[in-house]
């Protein structure tokens, strides 16, 4: 059967390089006067037609490999989206306000790391009225990443090589799963949801679109609170997901400039506490939980690769 890096072949860059060109270009378009996908049935069809500009040229049943391929993990994601928006309501847990709120003061010196940020890089006091910087639209636009790069990730790697995409997707799912079933036993407020209720004495407001407001973006971040859920904060997905983008180059590269990856994680959790969304605790959590999944990954791929082992057969004794 054919593999895709084989149909890859079949489509010139004469071709290729105007698809994805026009691929590009229908996208930009859609986000400005549509929005943002929010929906997981439009990200699947983006990552789709992805794939078709990719690969123009090559004939439709080639195309199909993608739905056959990816329709399980998919599933499993669209039961995550919509398990996740209602964690909250499948076990009656009281949410978390004033833990993280302890441990960030802590760190802090007394003052919540956030609040050092926005007073340090929004103004003092901070508001969201206050006109974007330059970096807010790099912060948003990273803060943005996290709904697309894992996904952008297992495209390119299933384009290459499903052999290398299915680890990756393994990954991916199990950490997704793994954090829903942290927020259905401990849901907990974020920064500004904790200030908004008072119960921090700071204002925090929350600031993740601001980056974006110059582009009439600046909304995205409401329209994904529609479809998620404001006490799933502990751990931080967004932090614990560009972390284990961020591992997983790194193990899978050789190059030494892998390690330039931790950047990645770096700055979102840089936006993440700016933006209120999550407290440096939650961000913590995120990337331990990152580097467990990528171990039981590991472990687990270890184990199955192993041959079996062969039962010890007795020796007859020997005649005299």
């Amino acid at each position: 059967m054919t593999t895709e890096l084989e149909a890859s072949r079949t489509t010139p860059w004469t071709w290729r390089g105007p698809a994805l060109l026009t691929y590009a270009i229908a996208f930009a378009v859609c986000v400005v006067l549509i929005g943002v996908p929010t929906d997981p049935f439009q990200l699947f069809a983006w990552l789709w037609l992805a794939t078709v500009a990719f690969n123009v040229r090559a004939p439709w049943r080639s195309h199909l490999a993608f739905p056959r391929d990816w329709w399980p993990a998919f599933a499993l994601l669209v039961l995550y989206l919509y398990s996740r928006g209602l964690s909250d309501e499948i076990v009656a847990m009281p949410v978390h306000w004033t833990m993280p709120i302890r441990f960030d003061e802590w760190i802090g010196g007394g003052t919540l790391p956030t609040q050092h940020l926005q007073d340090a890089l929004c103004a003092s006091p901070c508001s969201g009225s206050t006109p974007p910087r330059w970096y807010d639209e790099v912060l948003t636009t990273i803060y943005f990443t996290h709904f697309v790069a894992g996904l952008t990730l297992a495209v390119v790697l299933w384009l290459r090589d499903r052999a290398m995409w299915v680890p990756w997707m393994r990954r991916y799912v199990v950490i997704n799963f793994a954090a829903l079933v942290i927020y259905v036993l401990y849901p907990m407020a974020p920064p500004w949801l904790a200030s908004k209720e008072g119960y921090v004495g700071e204002r925090l407001p929350r600031l993740t679109g601001r980056g974006w407001d110059d582009l009439g973006l600046g909304g995205f971040h409401v329209a994904l609170a529609k479809v998620g859920n404001p006490v799933a904060a502990m751990p931080s997905l967004h932090g614990g997901l560009a972390m284990l983008i961020a591992l997983y180059g790194i193990v899978r590269l050789r190059s030494a400039w892998r390690w330039i990856l931790l950047l990645y994680p770096l700055l979102m959790a840089t936006a993440l506490i700016y933006y209120a969304e999550h407290y440096v605790i939650d961000i913590l959590a995120g990337w331990a939980l990152a580097g467990l999944v990528m171990i039981g990954c590991m472990l687990w791929e270890t184990r199955r690769a192993a041959p079996p082992r062969q039962p010890d057969v007795p020796t007859a004794p020997s005649g005299r």
